[in-house]
């Protein structure tokens, strides 16, 4: 699925997501429902991601939510970010 079909949330999670692999010289094609572990991302990089999508969304993640299943895909994630601001 390519970014511009994806959920406007989704695609700006896509956007953080391409920067941080980019950045890890890593290639930044993968499917909003694949594993980012498996795309490159390492376990820093999902803190980092973590951080970055709370600014993004301009929005705090409950300590309740910051578990490998949220974090997992892009499309976990924009679940997430759906369930904590409904209009992001």
């Amino acid at each position: 699925m390519s970014v511009e079909a994806l959920p406007a949330r989704e695609a700006r999670i896509c956007g953080i997501v391409t920067k941080m692999l980019t950045k890890r010289g890593r290639a930044a094609q993968f499917q909003a429902d694949q594993p980012l572990h498996d795309a490159g991302l390492s376990s820093l990089d999902m803190v980092n991601l973590m951080l970055a999508v709370e600014m993004e969304f301009d929005l705090e993640i409950p300590q309740r939510e910051i578990t490998p299943e949220n974090f997992r895909s892009v499309a976990a994630i924009g679940r997430l970010v759906e369930a904590l601001v409904p209009t992001a």
